[in-house]
């Protein structure tokens, strides 16, 4: 159950930060977990644990690391498609 709850987490943080910023993130509910996924990574690597927890991810870490995870993502595709 705790997998599960994390991937729900994840998807709705990665969701979120992705709405927050103004840019889609690529693959849909599939892309919003990962975002949320290694958004809370990021965010716990150069934040720290702060602030409140919900089903294992601090919020503001994890949107924060959300954010830079999806600018990055979104850099490097439309670097791509040109």
């Amino acid at each position: 159950m705790g997998i599960l709850w994390s991937l729900i987490v994840g998807g709705i943080l990665g969701w979120f930060a992705g709405l927050i910023i103004g840019r889609d993130v690529p693959g849909g509910v599939i892309g919003n977990i990962i975002a949320g996924l290694i958004g809370g990574w990021l965010g716990g690597a150069l934040l720290g644990s702060w602030g409140p927890e919900v089903g294992g991810f601090y919020i503001v870490p994890t949107l924060i690391g959300a954010f830079v995870f999806i600018i990055i993502v979104s850099f490097i595709l439309r670097r791509g498609k040109k």
